[in-house]
């Protein structure tokens, strides 16, 4: 369903520059400065109207978090989430992330969340899909060492898809949920559309992946 355009987004966006940065490339390297503590740092793609950005956040007060959303009309909702003041711990960027080295420095990223990412199922667009190697090169780029990719969908192609896909680039798969609700212990943190996918009945899959041994996983 098409959103509505919010006019007022734009102005919005930039009164709320303390939750948004607004200049994400000058921003490299040095997000651990915007939070007041120095500790793990996660990035999800494709925040959405920050509900697991903002469950995140307030689940684990140990971690920083940075969410980025290309869509004007929806990171307003993730910002009025996170304009609390018992949330110091997450941000925002407002960009349309083709290229993460152009925002984050090496090794800058400790998690990566992909959540319910567009599927894109014709095979001329395989190259648009999140998991698609080039994607994966960028994040080898910005995560460290022992960093961890998190992946949550209700597509099943994709999913088997993106396994796939990171072992073919020879990622390590840490875990693979093929049924992530029915094993849930309590500390998973619904998306918007996975409430609306899972009232629906549909079968939510998670996956973890790294590029090296990591068994440390959150």
């Amino acid at each position: 369903m098409r959103l509505r355009n919010k006019p007022w987004a734009e102005d919005y966006i930039h009164n709320h520059s303390h939750i948004v940065e607004l200049n994400p490339y000058e921003r490299k390297g040095q997000w651990q400065e915007l939070f007041d503590h120095q500790q793990p740092l996660a990035l999800e793609i494709g925040t959405g109207k920050g509900r697991f950005i903002d469950g995140m956040a307030r689940q684990h007060p140990e971690m920083n978090f940075i969410g980025i959303e290309r869509d004007k009309n929806v990171i307003v909702s993730a910002i009025e989430k996170l304009n609390d003041p018992e949330v110091h711990n997450a941000q925002l960027i407002h960009e349309n992330a083709k290229d993460l080295r152009d925002m984050f420095g090496e090794n800058e990223v400790d998690y990566l969340y992909l959540n319910f990412s567009d599927p894109w199922p014709k095979t001329r667009h395989e190259k648009r899909r999140l998991t698609y190697y080039t994607f994966l090169e960028q994040y080898q780029n910005v995560l460290k060492d022992d960093g961890t990719i998190i992946m949550k969908t209700d597509n099943r192609q994709l999913f088997e898809y993106s396994l796939v896909s990171f072992s073919q680039f020879g990622m390590t798969l840490q875990e693979v949920s093929l049924d992530l609700h029915a094993t849930d212990d309590g500390t998973n943190i619904m998306t918007e559309y996975e409430e609306k996918f899972s009232e629906k009945g549909q079968v939510i899959y998670r996956c973890k992946a790294s590029f090296t041994n990591n068994t440390d996983l959150k």
